[in-house]
């Protein structure tokens, strides 16, 4: 069963990587928005990416947890 694990973690990794990545784009794109609106919309974007990342982040532990 080990290697299963290992190999979720991998993947669990690789996505929450790929969540900062995409939270670092927006985070470019909020800084340069010209207006409310576009602010809006990159912010609402970045928490959700945010929260995803969070719930990855909580699985992991939880999968720990469980082992």
């Amino acid at each position: 069963m080990q290697p299963q694990a290992t190999v979720e973690l991998t993947v669990r990794d690789f996505l929450i990587r790929g969540c900062l990545k995409v939270i670092g784009h927006y985070e470019r794109l909020l800084s340069t928005a010209r207006s409310e609106q576009e602010r809006q919309l990159y912010q609402a974007r970045i928490e959700r990416e945010q929260q995803v990342m969070d719930d990855l982040r909580q699985s992991a532990l939880a999968d720990r947890v469980a082992a």
